[in-house]
This record gives C-alpha cells, sequence and structure tokens, in this order.
C-alpha cells in the first residue's frame, strides 16, 4: 500500500510540476506546451520512462533515502516570449512554486479537517507523502544547475553577460555537476542530499502537525 501512495504522490508532483510550467509559458506568450498537450494534470502527458518510472521505482525498491526523477521537458520556443531570460526564469520557477503552494494547501487540509477527524489512516499517510514529494521536487530542481530549474532561474537573474556565460558554462557541464551532485561519495551519502536534505526536513516539520 505505500509504495502504491510513493508512486501516486510522485505522478502527483511531477503533473502539477510540468503542468505549471506550461500554464505560465502559455501566460507569458507561448502556446507550445498548450498545443502539445502538456498543460494537463495527466501524468501520462509528461511521464519519461526512464526518469518517472524506471529510476523512481529502483530508489524505491533499493531503500534510498533520496528519491529522485524527472519527466520529459516542457517545451518552450523562445521566440514567443518578450523577454526570453526573464519570462524562461519565471516559467521555470513556476514549476517548483506549484509544488511548494500544493503542500501548503495539503498541510491546510490536514491540520483543519483531516487530523482532527481522522488521526490515523491510510488517506492521513498520503497526504503526509504527497506533501513530502512536493517539497523534494521542488526543493531539488531549484537548484541552480542545467537541466534543473534552478539553472534558468539562476540565469535569469544575472545580468545579460553574466548570464549569457553561466547559462553556456551550464548548458556544456551542468549535467556532469549535476550526476557528480547525486553521486553518493561521502558514506554513501551524496553531496546533493547533505545540502538539500536539512531544507527539506524543516520544511516538512513546518508543514506536517506533530
Amino acid at each position: 500500500m505505500v509504495i502504491l501512495f510513493w508512486i501516486l504522490a510522485f505522478a502527483v508532483a511531477i503533473s502539477i510540476h510540468e503542468a505549471a510550467h506550461a500554464w505560465m509559458a502559455d501566460r507569458l506568450g507561448d502556446p507550445t506546451a498548450r498545443l502539445n498537450g502538456r498543460m494537463t494534470l495527466n501524468p501520462i502527458a509528461h511521464a519519461d520512462l526512464y526518469g518517472t518510472v524506471l529510476i523512481p521505482l529502483f530508489l524505491m525498491f533499493i531503500g534510498s533515502p533520496f528519491v529522485f526523477g524527472w519527466a520529459k521537458p516542457v517545451p518552450v520556443d523562445p521566440y514567443n516570449l518578450n523577454d526570453p531570460k526573464k519570462d524562461s526564469a519565471l516559467i521555470s520557477l513556476a514549476g517548483p512554486l506549484a509544488n511548494i503552494l500544493l503542500s501548503i494547501l495539503l498541510s491546510l487540509i490536514l491540520r483543519v479537517v483531516i487530523t482532527p477527524l481522522f488521526p490515523v489512516t491510510y488517506f492521513t499517510q498520503l497526504i503526509y507523502i504527497l506533501i513530502r514529494f512536493n517539497i523534494v521536487i521542488a526543493v531539488f530542481n531549484l537548484i541552480p544547475v542545467h537541466p534543473l530549474d534552478g539553472g534558468k532561474i539562476l540565469v535569469g537573474l544575472l545580468s545579460d553577460k553574466i548570464g549569457g556565460k553561466v547559462d553556456f558554462f551550464l548548458n556544456q557541464y551542468g549535467t556532469i555537476l549535476l550526476l557528480m551532485l547525486i553521486f553518493p561519495l561521502f558514506g554513501g551519502t551524496s553531496i546533493i542530499s547533505l545540502i538539500i536534505s536539512p531544507l527539506i526536513n524543516l520544511l516538512i516539520s513546518l508543514l506536517v502537525p506533530g
């Protein structure tokens, strides 16, 4: 049952994340994602065989303390955007922000409705897992490295000259940097886990009662 909850939570988290990217792109003048059927909460539209299915399931199966994955990138045509650098940053920010907002909403429902009426049920466990997954995906994607959302957000915050250089560097080496961060080095723990786990745990402790 718990494995099913984790799979459901992961599907919900990536769906709202990718749909938020598509929605923001559409709002900023680029309908590409909407026309490709990506402005939807249907997880099948966003699923990537390896990133959405095989790798997360493998990490859950081996009991990894840090489960991650990815969906198909939302297509964005920068030529449809008024300010490609700034708008790309806003599109990238929309995904993690949607995950955080969903976690806050679920936390309110958990505190106000579910916990007082149904203190310990499978439903409360599902809500907790949903909150955790959304926080993990949001924080993980805010790491300022391509191809994560944080890379484009970082470039959007920098001046055109510096941002261009950073963007070029991250396009060349971002994936290698990300793999180095994910690879477990310190006693079987990855650098990325050492960096973001305290923040994830803090946010979860604030959002989950008790």
